[in-house]
């Protein structure tokens, strides 16, 4: 079972933040990919920043389908319970906001708009088949490290390909590109691993 928690990455989060969510905001219908979300925090921490920067309304707009190669946390994702040791990094403004106490000790259980926006699919990376088309955003972490440099350059291509027109593609701060790569992407940021289709 992978452990991960909510909020891991903040200095990435915050690049979503500033640099991608003000240029997402003024389409109608946002389509975000996580690929490979683990048990969930990644994707719901990512539902989290784009609630509080888009407001109620724009919110209902926004899906994002999380993926990874383990078909058991779909079960966990759709349910939405986490334990407290997951959440304690979340700043309690917003914990008190998006999560309540659960009936079972120390846990809590995420808000059903959340819930609502996020949805789980069994997906392979390496298969190179793209889960859909017209992403406006494609956020891939902790996985392109395990994958051999063939198989970094295919993914990359294949998420070049199902990104919108000025979408985005954002990965660890220790994944480096290959430079097949550059006319695909193009750095928004030179202190971040934030880029936006070519």
């Amino acid at each position: 079972m992978a452990f991960t928690y909510f909020f891991r990455d903040m200095y990435t989060l915050r690049l979503i933040e500033q640099h991608v969510i003000p240029e997402l905001k003024s389409r109608r219908y946002l389509s975000v990919w996580d690929a490979g979300c683990a048990t969930g925090a990644e994707p719901y921490s990512l539902a989290i920043i784009f609630r509080e920067n888009m407001g109620e309304f724009l919110f209902r707009n926004l899906q994002i389908h999380a993926t990874d190669i383990n078909p058991s946390f779909g079960a966990i994702i759709s349910r939405g319970l986490y334990r407290e040791e997951e959440v304690r990094r979340i700043p309690r403004a917003l914990l008190d906001k998006y999560f309540v106490p659960a009936e079972e000790p120390d846990h809590y259980m995420i808000a059903e708009p959340l819930k609502q926006a996020v949805s789980f699919q069994h997906h392979d990376l390496t298969s190179l088949q793209p889960i859909r088309e017209g992403l406006c955003l494609i956020l891939c972490k902790n996985v392109l490290l395990h994958l051999t440099r063939e198989q970094v350059v295919a993914v990359l291509k294949m998420f070049h390909s199902v990104l919108d027109e000025g979408g985005f593609f954002v990965t660890e701060q220790t994944q480096k590109m290959p430079p097949e790569s550059t006319p695909w992407f193009h750095r928004v940021v030179g202190d971040g691993q934030v880029f936006q289709r070519v």
